[in-house]
């Protein structure tokens, strides 16, 4: 029997076959498009996190080197930064911090960092991470950085830099930062 249109009877011919395959087929099409999807984006995050890592410790290599030129590589153009200490919210560019950084000074600028998490989502991310600021090898003060960055077409950058200030009594970790 090749079945009928009627309302209320079903279509049992090769059609309905032929049908039902390519519903199968798109089904399982889309399922896997989904399964390979969620397999990529662990991979991908971990990518990003990598490169945003990469970006911290450009920034601090940079700061021990007195090199203005390195900080301001992975500063957006419009960036800006935040001080949350005993006088109250500073903000402003960071032309100010590239400027000192790039000035010769006698001790080293040494921010050690630790205990870092980073998320992202998409092309905006963030840092947050406890730190000590030491000149040369005297601690200075310390605190905690909280970073925003964006995936330019050039790779991530900071755009907003902000951090805490107190006295040096925090303890760096034994087995170091």
């Amino acid at each position: 029997m090749c079945g009928t249109d009627l309302p209320g009877k079903s279509f049992d011919g090769p059609f309905n076959l032929v049908f039902t395959m390519q519903k199968s087929f798109y089904f399982l099409s889309f399922v896997g498009i989904i399964v390979f999807g969620m397999i990529e984006a662990p991979t991908y995050a971990q990518s990003d996190e990598a490169d945003i890592r990469a970006v911290i410790d450009h920034l601090f290599d940079g700061m021990r080197a007195g090199d203005s030129t390195m900080v301001r590589s992975v500063l957006h153009e419009e960036a800006l930064m935040a001080r949350a200490g005993s006088q109250g919210l500073r903000i402003g560019p960071v032309d100010g911090f590239v400027q000192a950084v790039g000035t010769p000074h006698d001790e080293i600028w040494d921010e050690r960092i630790w205990n870092i998490q980073i998320s992202v989502d998409g092309r905006l991310a963030s840092a947050w991470m406890e730190f000590a600021f030491f000149l040369g090898d005297r601690p200075s003060h310390c605190g905690v950085n909280s970073m925003q960055f964006y995936r330019t077409d050039e790779g991530w950058k900071i755009i907003y830099l902000a951090d805490t200030s107190r006295p040096p009594t925090c303890e760096v970790p034994p087995n170091g930062p």
